[in-house]
């Protein structure tokens, strides 16, 4: 490697996801459940107003809302933004609007997506839109694919994409009691230098570490300042693959996507010579063992499978050596 390429920084596409559950209650679980008939309910307020989507309680009372008010399906676009390139996931794969909606019967608006066919001269303020409903709705707000132009002379062409199928949604009988949303995050990250370096060295089985010149402490990963001092680390540190446990968490809840059976331990670790402790996992004793104070070593992959990632660590397991006092590592807690 050359001088060039190691201090060009590392970059990587990072997608960060999950399925987002929740119980929707009596209020929005009417709405929900009245979208798998194809119908859209609001509530009606203490002033009068109708809500759509519903809420639970007056916004100027606070009072709880129980009144609900069928809507059309139609309505008039009051806002929109104009999105040139959409996202994977988004409710329509060509140029379309996020649009403010408020549907005929409803005194406010909804935020949902409305295709013009690609075309952004045919969006405006006024439009009067329609609902383009799902194959098979679910009890989901997707239910409503997107709108489209109420006009035939605007709407849009024969090739408008089939609406994708709603998010999963559970049931009780006909009642719709919890929806289930995906979430994706998708970036690019690229570390900095400091970082950059630091994940290098992870490749040759190396922990790097920065130095404040100000305060003289070791921040692993680095920093490219200190918090404390607000000057530029400066001078690398090799750190050994051992320290202690300052506070842990034992993890006893199974979850989605999980790769170890519960119990086990996720400990903030505090290398020998590091004045920052990092998250990783603590394995090779039983959960209920792992204490404050407690001497790790890294346990590190098969050196075939290190790449540039502190994943190159599997997990540290207790070293069998004394417990550290707690006056050496109270002000890293």
């Amino acid at each position: 490697m050359t001088a060039v390429e190691s201090e060009t920084p590392l970059s990587a596409p990072l997608d960060v996801g999950f399925d987002y559950t929740r119980s929707v209650g009596p209020v929005l679980g009417r709405f929900m459940t009245e979208l798998t008939r194809r119908r859209i309910v609001g509530v009606r307020g203490t002033d009068g107003r109708v809500h759509v989507p519903p809420v639970e309680y007056d916004p100027t009372s606070a009072e709880p809302l129980t009144e609900f008010v069928d809507v059309a399906d139609e309505g008039t676009v009051v806002s929109w933004a104009w999105v040139s390139e959409p996202l994977p996931g988004q409710p329509v794969q060509r140029p379309f609007a996020w649009a403010l909606v408020r549907l005929d019967g409803a005194d406010t608006a909804l935020v949902h997506a409305v295709d013009t066919g690609g075309d952004p001269a045919l969006v405006h303020t006024g439009l009067r839109v329609r609902v383009r409903w799902a194959e098979q709705p679910v009890g989901h707000i997707r239910d409503i694919a997107y709108f489209v132009p109420a006009s035939t002379a605007d709407a849009p062409p024969d090739d408008a994409p089939t609406p994708e199928a709603p998010p999963a949604a559970e049931r009780s009988g006909d009642t719709v009691e919890t929806v289930i949303t995906p979430v994706h995050l998708n970036y690019e990250h690229s570390a900095s230098i400091e970082e950059t370096r630091y994940l290098r060295a992870l490749a040759d089985g190396r922990l790097l570490g920065q130095r404040c010149p100000g305060c003289d402490k070791v921040y692993i990963p680095p920093r490219g300042s200190c918090p404390t001092c607000g000057v530029p680390t400066t001078g690398e540190v090799e750190l050994p693959d051992t320290g202690i446990v300052t506070t842990f968490c034992i993890v006893n809840v199974p979850f989605l996507g999980q790769r170890i059976t519960p119990p086990y331990v996720a400990a903030y670790i505090l290398l020998d010579g590091a004045d920052i402790a990092f998250l990783h996992l603590v394995l090779g004793c039983e959960a209920s063992e792992v204490r404050m104070g407690m001497r790790v070593r890294a346990a590190w992959k098969p050196r075939e499978e290190w790449s540039t990632t502190l994943e190159n660590i599997a997990h540290f397991e207790p070293t069998g050596q004394p417990d550290a006092p707690y006056a050496s590592y109270a002000h890293h807690l």
